[in-house]
């Protein structure tokens, strides 16, 4: 891929953009050339397989932007090989992912209907088994692992999944109560850390730099994903006991650690033990404003709790996080390339659901641009990561919303718990 930046497009045009990269991703034969090492063993993975490409075609494909065929074509190849539903299963690899893109694709064209009752059902037993181990380790007043429940491994994960697949399910509403139950106090608490406080890293191992472990905010592995999920449940009318003082309860803990300053509000990716004992975070730690520890997903976790409990200042105070972003031209190119996760897509799909939610803020107005940089991201040979969350799928996903004018529902950045 290449940096350099084309003329700016008008919004509508970023559609074509998107098309043209699916153009580009239309066979597996692109897995054979600069894949990322493990993408080819892990068809099934949504974040850098093939799965994560067959929902860039089924949602080009249902939405009347392309063709059937380069989707059917990535969905075989999703499904190929042995299909896993074991400790490593979540959101983001094995029965869940496939189970959350032939849902789509099920929708789209009404049929894939016994291999999405396969998935859901592995996905079903899967989060029953989840949900129990998470109430073991509640009833044994123990802190809990970030794999728990984040997004991509975790409950939240499965809880996006669930409410995306069957709203009205059981065991969406079991699942959603345990995560409500997680931010209930533990005893023993230290000063301010919370209930879902990790006695490890961010990344999940024991390091001497982290003593003490960390309060994650994060929408990928953190409490933010919590807080949109359990939201988005609350707005869609999911009756769930203890959901919004659960919201509460994590926007308390949110608050204490929101930066104000001039420029605009913002939140840190993390809390170490020695913030919390401070009650104090270095400026120099305002992270990236990626999706995944940034104000491109934290600010839009913020909007939808304020939204589900109605608060309208806490919407305001997010949608002010993301206008200072979007208008601060030091702030996009400090993103880590086109993706989802930690580039300009991310950015750009928050942005365009928080102006769809917020549409009198000027949010949308910036929109255009950040749209721009993202194409002038995307039109080299196509070389790069072609995968969902860090390539060149999940980026002509972002352009292919921003250029259509509204989202069919249910949407594919579910997966991201934006939506």
């Amino acid at each position: 891929m290449t940096s350099t930046a084309p003329s700016v497009p008008a919004i509508g045009e970023a559609a074509a953009v998107a098309a043209q990269i699916a153009g580009r991703l239309a066979s597996p034969a692109v897995l054979a050339d600069g894949y990322p090492p493990g993408g080819r063993r892990w068809p099934q993975a949504l974040a850098g397989g093939a799965a994560g490409i067959a929902l860039l075609h089924v949602e080009l494909a249902r939405t009347g932007h392309g063709g059937w065929g380069p989707a059917r074509t990535w969905l075989a190849e999703a499904a190929s090989g042995k299909i896993t539903a074991a400790a490593n299963a979540g959101l983001y690899v094995g029965t869940p992912a496939l189970a959350f893109v032939f849902q789509a694709a099920a929708r789209g064209t009404g049929g894939y209907r016994r291999a999405l009752a396969t998935l859901d059902d592995a996905t079903v037993n899967l989060t029953r088994e989840r949900i129990a181990c998470a109430r073991a380790r509640m009833d044994r007043r123990e802190r809990p692992e970030l794999r728990e429940f984040d997004l991509i491994r975790g409950l939240a994960g499965l809880g996006a999944y669930h409410l995306s697949a069957h709203p009205g399910h059981q065991l969406t509403a079991d699942v959603l109560a345990c995560l409500a139950r997680l931010t209930e106090p533990l005893p023993g608490t230290v000063g301010r850390r919370p209930p879902w406080w990790a006695d490890v890293s961010p990344d999940g191992e024991p390091a001497p730099g982290c003593p003490g472990g960390h309060g994650n905010i994060g929408m990928s592995h953190g409490i933010s994903a919590v807080l949109a999920v359990l939201s988005l449940a609350i707005l869609r009318g999911v009756t769930v006991p203890g959901a919004e003082d659960a919201a509460r309860r994590i926007c308390a803990w949110t608050d204490q650690w929101k930066q104000s300053t001039p420029s605009g509000p913002w939140w840190p990716g993390y809390i170490t033990a020695r913030q919390a004992a401070e009650v104090r975070v270095d400026p120099a730690l305002r992270p990236r404003p990626s999706w995944c520890y940034g104000a491109a997903g934290t600010a839009r976790a913020q909007q939808l709790a304020g939204l589900a409990l109605r608060e309208p200042e806490r919407a305001r105070t997010a949608e002010a996080a993301i206008l200072t972003v979007l208008r601060d031209p030091a702030e996009p190119p400090r993103l880590a390339g086109p993706g989802l996760c930690h580039g300009t897509a991310g950015l750009l799909q928050s942005a365009w659901r928080m102006a769809a939610d917020a549409p009198g803020t000027g949010i949308g107005a910036e929109l255009p641009r950040l749209a721009a940089r993202l194409a002038g991201q995307l039109t080299g040979p196509g070389d790069g990561d072609p995968g969902l969350l860090d390539g060149a799928a999940g980026a002509a996903l972002a352009l292919h919303a921003a250029g259509i004018s509204a989202a069919p529902a249910p949407c594919w950045d579910a997966f991201l718990a934006l939506a």
